[in-house]
């Protein structure tokens, strides 16, 4: 068996656990993007979401480190930008060799068109939005980009006006983890009120805003350890966490 038979087997495996029975164009989206472009569903290259695929950014670095992309440069378009109001566009330009010309990709972010989770950080994702324009340009991938179509997972921003929270991780490359804990809600189309209710319980907090980095971390390995296991598993734990219905009395 090839690497790319083997990588294809496992692409199917883990489509199957995570995702249940994919339709006919589903199996065969994912087997193109497997033999055209060896994206991988372990390493968190897709995420199948509406019974679409898309690429991730951190899928599409791997995909740029893989071909030996030369370089990625990214500049804010200034007279598009609104620095007060939180809008921001970036051009990203990517090489993929030392004499390319470069493909060219703008990406757009203000408070309207990105998670309440992520707000004071529209610069951030417009430029992730720019950069992953430009490699899906490089290197002809159709498909568009979780992070481009923003994150509509329901969990609320922090009340307390701080941009902000205690599970962010800025500065450091890596994606917010609870931008990883709004992609689990959506990967598993799970609700998330009952996610919040169960998250409030799991850090010991009477609200998710208010708990730890290192809370939230242990949160989202705890439910993709559930997820491993299977959907059902992953469900059942959530079951009691519905939001309860009083019922109505009946008058004397």
């Amino acid at each position: 068996m090839t690497s790319q038979q083997s990588l294809l087997k496992s692409n199917q495996r883990l489509a199957k656990q995570r995702f249940g029975t994919l339709s006919q164009s589903s199996k065969q989206a994912l087997s193109s993007l497997t033999s055209e472009h060896s994206l991988s569903l372990a390493a968190g290259d897709l995420l199948l979401i509406g019974g679409k695929w898309y690429v991730t950014h951190s899928g599409l670095l791997r995909l740029a480190r893989k071909n030996h992309c030369s370089g990625i440069q990214t500049e804010t378009v200034s007279e598009y930008c609104d620095p007060a109001h939180c809008r921001w566009v970036v051009k990203a330009t990517v090489f993929k060799s030392p004499t390319s010309k470069g493909f060219v990709g703008y990406g757009y972010a203000d408070p309207s068109n990105v998670s309440a989770l992520v707000r004071g950080a529209e610069m951030r994702i417009a430029e992730t939005r720019a950069v992953n324009r430009a490699l899906r340009k490089a290197y002809g991938i159709g498909l568009c980009s979780v992070e481009e179509i923003g994150s509509r997972s329901g969990l609320n921003e922090p009340k307390n006006g701080s941009s902000r929270s205690n599970g962010d991780l800025p500065g450091n490359g890596q994606p917010l983890l609870r931008d990883r804990l709004c992609l689990l809600i959506r990967q598993h189309n799970l609700d998330a009120a009952r996610v919040k209710r169960f998250a409030a319980e799991f850090c010991h907090v009477q609200s998710l805003r208010d708990a730890s980095r290192e809370q939230i971390e242990e949160l989202i390995n705890h439910l993709t350890s559930l997820a491993e296991q299977g959907s059902n598993t992953l469900l059942e734990q959530l079951e009691p966490y519905a939001e309860k219905r009083t019922e109505p009395t009946e008058a004397a």
